[in-house]
């Protein structure tokens, strides 16, 4: 055994230096062995020692059958005596490699690790030169913002460095103000990497900590790496901020800010609703340099009682209000219905017109499996039925858009409006209405295909038949309900049959149709709005991404599985017609409304991954981008999510959004803290220096 030793370089004595003191396989069994097999003794008469021959040989019976117990019976199975000479060989062959990895870091690597450094320090310094930030507690994520890299002063690892007992863990990994405590000789030690969004310092923060401590301390501030360290009886409190210092986007590119008006700006006999509390909350964006709002035009308001009767003097007013504030107009063709959805707070159906000949004829709208009926938009299979008082979808769509082109020249002729969204599905966006709220569907349910009124069965059955299968005429019989999960469904499970042949053709004639009626309807909007900004809206539809099968983007029509790209056939259409993207951004908050108590882990979601794979794909087309947020937000760190999608760091092509919608325009942004955060959010959009705003 001395002979592996040296072989391997190391010793006992030496492990025990270093702190391996890693317990060794079979030890303890070894040292039960020896006890088990020393023969019990007896006292002779003459008071003597004795070995009884009947206690031995019941010793060895029972020892005997200790050998033959198993596992599962509750004995101890015996090892071989080379078994664990092996298991000991092994471990001191491991510890003299470990020893030798430090060794060589130390040397050659400039790697203060100290004398007893295990595996954790070697990871955690490892690491922290990439350029991650590793808290005390273990907790890893990367460093997002640029700058010089801090003197290597100050190290920190899992072990010498814990969290105040009462310090109670906070969310993402980053704790609230919690005093660190440091040895002297830690502080020596390279290997603590603190990014250039270095950790803000606050007195209140250092005072805190002296109160919980107890003591006096003598306040110093290290600038090399921004934190506070207070001395405390010969050892060093580092003060750990709530939070990373924000990105500086001074001198970054200019990217125009909107934002949304209320749904309900405009009343349903087309008249502005408070206009002068209107006209004071626009003044307040102006002196802020917002460049200017979106609005809604609802088709259910303008042309709400009888066809091609159009209505616009509602919009006209609210127009020239804009227009005299010198901001610029967004305007949405919004051929859907307002309300039953996340974030609506008003009414606005479909036209009246319209829900007569849907009573006649339920089959104009979406349905699904069950035969539900969803009155939110017309169904993509009357595109080109003339079902609605003669004429097609498509047609009635185009007079609604060249109506608004005729009666708002003057503001197109001055450059008041500067963008034309157009419409294509549910909530202004080009999707099925797979999930809809008021049909049970809760986040984060795969939702249903909405594929079962008259006119796409007979579409779904012509494509069956030209590809020689007419049984594969229907929809799939195996894809549960809204609120399925994808493994409880045959269809979206991992080797499900959304990926056989049947799967494949169904998911193709399925998404080829959205994409047709894109390729449609932006063809008829570019000829009615020639010259004009135009773009077209996507959602991140993000939960159950890291699956197999994207089951709930496959409902929404985005044939976007682990083996196909659902994202680029889109890209193309717009690519075509010279129509921009805008991609409602894939939020971290965006389920915050909808289920409190579901953990996104649980549905597999990835929406960082979903927007860098529609915004690459735009860009690496050429397709100008705009976005907007889901959901209303008032605090940094979500406008700091918003300012890292806008404007990438370290893009080598300096792409970024050609324009960001905020939604939405209220009393809640209205809020004096809220407000003032708003106008930093708009000023750092801009490219300008701010100021921190401490409440």
């Amino acid at each position: 055994m001395a002979t592996e030793m040296q072989r391997f370089g190391t010793s006992e004595e030496e492990d025990e230096e270093m702190g391996l003191d890693v317990k060794e396989e079979g030890e303890n069994d070894e040292d039960d062995d020896d006890k088990n097999s020393t023969p019990p003794t007896v006292v002779g008469v003459d008071g003597g020692l004795m070995t009884s021959s009947r206690s031995n040989n019941r010793f060895q019976h029972q020892q005997q059958f200790q050998d033959q117990m198993t596992p599962q019976g509750g004995g101890r199975r015996c090892r071989p005596i080379e078994e664990k000479e092996r298991t000991k060989l092994r471990e001191r062959q491991r510890r003299a490699i470990t020893a030798k990895i430090l060794a060589g870091l130390r040397r050659h690597g400039n790697y203060n690790l100290r004398v007893r450094a295990d595996i954790n320090d070697v990871i955690a310094a490892l690491a922290r030169e990439a350029g991650w930030v590793v808290l005390p507690d273990g907790t890893t994520f990367p460093s997002r913002s640029q700058g010089v890299r801090p003197a290597a002063g100050v190290s920190t690892s899992s072990t010498s460095l814990p969290l105040q007992q009462n310090q109670a863990p906070s969310l993402r990994g980053i704790s609230s103000a919690c005093p660190i405590e440091m040895d002297n000789e830690a502080c020596q030690m390279k290997g603590l990497f603190v990014p250039s969004s270095a950790y803000d310092v606050s007195s209140s923060g250092r005072s805190q900590s002296s109160h919980l401590l107890g003591v006096e301390v003598d306040g110093q501030d290290d600038q090399l790496i921004g934190v506070s360290v207070d001395t405390v009886a010969g050892r060093q409190v580092v003060d750990m901020p709530s939070k990373l210092q924000e990105r500086d986007f001074a001198g970054t590119p200019y990217v125009p800010v909107y934002v949304l008006l209320p749904l309900g700006a405009v009343n349903m006999k087309c008249e502005v609703v408070d206009p002068d509390g209107l006209l004071n909350q626009l003044r307040v964006l102006k002196s802020m340099n917002v460049d200017g709002v979106m609005v809604d035009c609802w088709w259910g308001i303008v042309e709400a009682h009888v066809p091609q009767e159009y209505n616009w003097k509602g919009y006209k007013r609210l127009f020239q209000m804009v227009r005299e504030l010198k901001l610029k107009l967004q305007v949405v063709m919004s051929f859907h219905e307002c309300g039953g959805n996340v974030g609506d707070d008003v009414c606005i159906p479909l036209p009246h017109w319209v829900a007569e000949i849907g009573r006649s004829n339920p089959d104009i709208f979406f349905t699904d499996r069950s035969g539900r009926r969803n009155p939110e938009c017309l169904s993509l299979g009357i595109d080109k039925e003339r079902v609605l008082r003669g004429r097609t979808a498509s047609e009635v769509y185009f007079d609604y858009m060249r109506s608004f082109r005729v009666e708002f020249d003057e503001f197109f002729v001055d450059g008041v409006i500067s963008m034309i969204e157009i419409g294509l599905g549910p909530c202004g966006e080009l999707r099925y209405p797979s999930n809809p709220v008021k049909h049970g569907w809760r986040y984060p349910g795969v939702g249903e295909f909405q594929c079962y009124d008259r006119y796409m069965l007979k579409s779904l059955t012509k494509a069956a038949e030209t590809r020689g299968h007419s049984f594969w005429g229907r929809g799939p019989e195996n894809a549960g309900s809204y609120n399925s999960r994808p493994h409880e469904t045959g269809f979206f499970c991992n080797a499900g049959d959304y990926d056989g042949y049947y799967g494949r053709f169904f998911l193709n004639w399925y998404s080829q149709l959205l994409i047709n009626h894109a390729d449609r309807l932006l063809s008829l909007a570019k000829f009615a709005f020639e010259g004009t900004f135009i773009t077209a809206k996507l959602s991140g539809i993000h939960w159950w991404y890291k699956t197999s099968s994207h089951a709930a983007e496959l409902t929404a029509g985005f044939y976007n599985s682990s083996n196909r790209d659902g994202y680029a056939p889109i890209i193309e259409v717009l690519k075509k017609h010279g129509v921009a993207l805008n991609f409602t951004l894939a939020h971290m908050n965006i389920n915050m409304d909808m289920d409190m108590d579901m953990d996104s882990s649980e549905a597999l979601e990835d929406p960082d991954a979903l927007s860098w794979q529609v915004m690459n794909a735009a860009w690496d087309s050429c397709i100008a981008m705009t976005s907007e947020n889901p959901l209303p937000c008032v605090d940094k760190v979500s406008y700091n999510y918003i300012l890292e999608k806008a404007k990438p760091m370290n893009d080598p092509d300096g792409r970024h959004y050609s324009a960001f919608t905020y939604l939405r325009l209220g009393q809640l942004l209205m809020d004096p803290h809220n407000i003032m955060e708003f106008e930093r959010f708009v000023k750092r959009m801009h490219g300008e220096a701010v100021l921190e705003i401490h409440a």
